[in-house]
């Protein structure tokens, strides 16, 4: 077994890794040559730049889809698939430092995309860095594949799964060790309905992420009285205080503070936009949407209110009302769901048309990925939690996971990494940042992934 040396990567890695965080690589409109906005194409030239200084040989879609880097020779090919694009920093308020000025204090590092993925990718590509500089005899090539839109809609990995070879396996550093072998089916979807004349509300920034934040605001001379719904409004306020949650009141907007967390894996975490809507039930603030979602979600990520019990092997069905909006044009409600392995997604569907009827709620699909499962003896499964466990003594157990990664974009692809057992997943949430300490332990499993994966013995 090898150890990753970091007297002569550590401070080279470190340095590339931050260069990538401080590019805010959040989806925006597309440009010519960057489909999904100059800084996401920002941060895949950045990607191919270090890969290219690394010493691999890079390529760039024309069209900015994707990119990636690779070594070795040979007809084999293993893929390493990571994302670049990140989900938005959130409420600046929430963050100790600002999500893209990357910071290092008391051995970690802060900054939105150190845990997903940026962080991992190059952990990952410096294992193999030290792999090629001592001379490694690769059996296969190597292929470092770069997304750009995994935090919506996958076309970028699309667009190379079309277009490119395709790997004979892989992993994706997207997740937690030991490893992932079933993730949960994904569907997103957008409810749509009547809006309000009298107020404004808005909360989430994406669907898989629970809202961290949501506001409702009175519309002045809308022809009501709006004496009575500030006073309704304070109402609001003054119940929110007293259990304690963090509100704040400006002239006449209402703005509540809940705590992200990744709508995979809720546990922990606090809706802002379930909250809101609870709060505002008995006021007359009335909306079908917010309705909805009072009855039928409630403050529980389990969806127990629509669909009762659905539980496997893979866990729980979760259900996450990711972003709301409501104005005078209508309501919509950007909803994400998890789906168990065992669980056929058109009795999902089937549960949310019946439960909208009443609400007069229209439903659109907006994404949805096929669950996937590798049994606990799939030689990929068993090589990977071999290195697991000599490289950090514990017990290689494999997961089953809500969370969506591009282990799915590929056959015989598993979720390997990066965030350690005991360790928190911070992912979506303010203040994400991965340990030094962990770091190097998590670059020493690659580096040994890779040498046994390429070496015949894979």
């Amino acid at each position: 077994m090898q150890t990753f040396d970091q007297g002569k990567y550590k401070e080279r890695m470190i340095r590339d890794m931050i260069s990538l965080l401080e590019i805010p690589s959040v989806i925006d409109n597309a440009q010519e040559g960057a489909p999904f906005g100059r800084e996401v194409q920002n941060a895949l030239e950045k990607a191919l730049e270090i890969s290219k200084d690394l010493g691999f040989r890079t390529f760039m879609d024309p069209e900015g889809y994707y990119g990636y880097a690779e070594i070795g020779e040979g007809e084999g090919l293993f893929g390493i698939l990571g994302h670049l694009d990140v989900v938005p920093g959130g409420d600046p308020e929430q963050w100790t430092t600002p999500a893209f000025q990357p910071d290092i204090r008391e051995g970690k590092i802060y900054g939105r995309g150190t845990q997903d993925d940026k962080g991992p990718m190059i952990a990952a590509m410096y294992g193999a860095k030290q792999l090629m500089d001592q001379g490694h005899k690769f059996s296969k090539r190597v292929r470092f594949i770069f997304g750009t839109d995994e935090e919506t809609l996958w076309r970028g990995i699309e667009k190379y799964m079309k277009k490119e070879e395709v790997p004979d396996f892989g992993f994706t550093p997207d997740s937690v060790f030991p490893m992932i072998h079933g993730e949960k089916g994904l569907l997103q979807l957008y409810l749509r309905g009547e809006g309000s004349m009298d107020f404004e509300i808005s909360g989430g920034s994406s669907f898989n992420a629970l809202a961290d934040q949501a506001w409702i605001e009175l519309k002045k001379d809308s022809g009501g009285d709006d004496q009575s719904r500030v006073k309704s409004l304070e109402g609001v306020y003054a119940s929110l205080k007293k259990e304690n949650h963090q509100v704040k009141m400006e002239d006449n907007r209402l703005t509540l503070y809940g705590k992200s967390a990744h709508s995979a894996k809720p546990e922990g975490g606090l809706n802002a936009v379930n909250l809101l809507a609870k709060h505002l039930k008995d006021t007359e603030f009335k909306n079908p949407a917010l309705n909805f979602i009072e009855e039928k979600l409630g403050l529980s990520q389990y969806g127990e209110k629509l669909f009762g019990k659905l539980d496997d092997v893979s866990g729980p069905i979760t259900i996450n009302a990711g972003q709301i909006s409501i104005d005078a044009k209508g309501s919509e409600i950007a909803m994400d769901i998890r789906i168990p392995v065992t669980v056929e997604k058109s009795l999902v569907e089937e549960k949310i048309k019946e439960a909208v009827k009443e609400y007069g709620l229209s439903i659109r699909e907006h994404d949805f990925l096929e669950a996937i499962y590798l049994p606990k003896d799939h030689p990929l499964i068993q090589s990977l939690g071999e290195i697991y466990s000599k490289v950090t003594g514990e017990e290689a157990t494999p997961l089953t996971s809500g969370g969506a990664t591009y282990a799915r974009a590929m056959p015989n692809c598993v979720a390997f990494g990066s965030v350690l057992p005991g360790r928190d997943k911070t992912e979506h949430q303010p203040n994400e940042h991965i340990i030094l300490e962990d770091f190097m332990t998590v670059t020493t499993i690659y580096l040994n992934a890779i040498e046994k994966l390429t070496s015949g013995e894979g």
